[in-house]
């Protein structure tokens, strides 16, 4: 009789089924040719066309060719990028500048392990390894290679950071799937003739203060949430700088509600919030405004009762109802960005007191100094102290006061 029980043997031979099964549900695929990519690519070049890069998101049916169907259980978007160095130094490709979440290739490589399947694993772990991005680029050489991001949804924006001796090569580039055509705008666009371009600080922050207050719901009867904040820049310097702080585009049912000028938002972004809880949102919308040839956008920066602590129902999401402090988080979180270039503060949301808060959707009450914050981006990189503070509304000053104001009241 087999020195080995009948347990032992179902065992053993379950094992050795998976073992086998794992091996015979991948094959590395054979002969990648990056050409069709290539073709299809976005491509920019900067310093005097020294640096040439190309990008493309990988699409679907690509992604599958190149890695595996098994590459679908990662949930992250391929990007293909090629990076001409014809700099007199090598160069690096931040991949944190890209996505500050980015996945390693050997991360999205677990995911497509198979159980009990030692030499398969270590196969896929190779073959994700060779397709990834390869550091750095020595000058007169062309990298090519795949970095793994998060979805965007929609429109892709990809940040290209290459780093070199006391210099940073920044790209920014809005990419669609190498099997899709070309994307659509990212937002509404109004008719130039309608469009009013601004050329004077002062006529610009008049402007702005005639804006809404708020939002209001589809029959513009009822007030929405506030509209605290301005944004001045290309989308390719508003969006480098969101995702540099982790915004990502997320539109929720809960957002569609919002309109202004009868519209709903034309983006909505959130700060990327741990296991998928509601998070602090961005929604944005195209104003009939241009300052110095810019698009103006006005938006609305809130979070959720709970904030990160909240159920990840988007259903019912209610307003936390201290708006000027998630406003004010969000500047300081543009000030790290690297692309802000200017501050100001502007009236027009209407101060509503604690002790009279405003309503709003789902039963939200909030509170405000009535102020919206204006923002204006440049191509970055710049740093905390590039960033111009405009006489407008003395913010900083009301709240310097406010504060001496409360440790003389607490000396009393």
């Amino acid at each position: 009789m087999s020195a080995w029980s009948l347990p032992h043997r179902v065992l053993a031979h379950a094992a050795l089924s998976l073992a086998l099964a794992g091996c015979a549900t991948w094959q590395g695929p054979a002969g990648i040719d990056d050409s069709a990519l290539r073709a299809r690519a976005t491509v920019a070049t900067a310093n005097g066309q020294d640096v040439r890069v190309g990008a493309v998101v990988v699409g679907e049916e690509t992604s599958r060719k190149m890695f595996g169907p098994d590459i679908d259980k990662a949930n992250v978007v391929p990007v293909w990028i090629e990076v001409e160095n014809r700099s007199p130094q090598p160069l690096w490709l931040l991949r944190s500048g890209t996505d500050p979440d980015y996945f390693s290739p050997l991360e999205v490589a677990w995911s497509m392990h198979k159980t009990l399947a030692g030499a398969t694993n270590a196969s896929i772990d190779e073959h994700i390894q060779e397709l990834a991005f390869d550091n750095p680029i020595p000058p007169g050489a062309t990298h090519s290679g795949v970095i793994f991001i998060n979805p965007q949804g929609g429109t892709t924006l990809v940040n290209i950071d290459l780093f070199g001796r006391k210099t940073l090569v920044p790209f920014s580039l809005f990419l669609h799937p190498d099997d899709h055509d070309g994307p659509p705008p990212l937002t509404f666009q109004h008719p130039q003739a309608q469009v009013t371009d601004y050329h004077d600080l002062d006529a610009l922050r008049s402007a702005l203060e005639r804006l809404p207050c708020c939002a209001t719901d589809a029959s513009g009867s009822v007030q929405g949430d506030p509209l605290n904040v301005v944004f001045i820049g290309t989308m390719a310097d508003l969006g480098a700088a969101s995702i540099r702080r982790n915004y990502r585009r997320d539109a929720r049912e809960s957002d569609t509600a919002q309109r202004v000028f009868g519209r709903e938002p034309d983006i909505v972004a959130r700060k990327r919030a741990q296991t998928g809880a509601p998070a602090t949102w961005v929604r944005l919308w195209a104003t009939p405004m241009q300052f110095d040839g810019k698009p103006v956008f006005v938006a609305q920066v809130g979070r959720p009762v709970g904030g990160r602590f909240s159920s990840g129902n988007t259903a019912g999401v209610v307003l936390h109802g201290d708006v000027d402090e998630t406003r004010n988080l969000l500047v300081q979180d543009m000030m790290y960005s690297g692309g802000l270039e200017k501050l100001g503060f502007v009236t027009g949301v209407g101060e509503a007191a604690e002790a009279s808060p405003r309503s709003a959707f789902e039963g939200a009450r909030y509170h405000t100094d009535g102020l919206r914050a204006v923002m204006f981006f440049a191509a970055r990189p710049l740093s905390l102290s590039d960033v111009q503070i405009l006489d407008w509304v003395p913010f900083l000053e009301q709240r310097e006061a406010a504060a001496r104001e409360r440790g003389s009241d607490e000396h009393e």
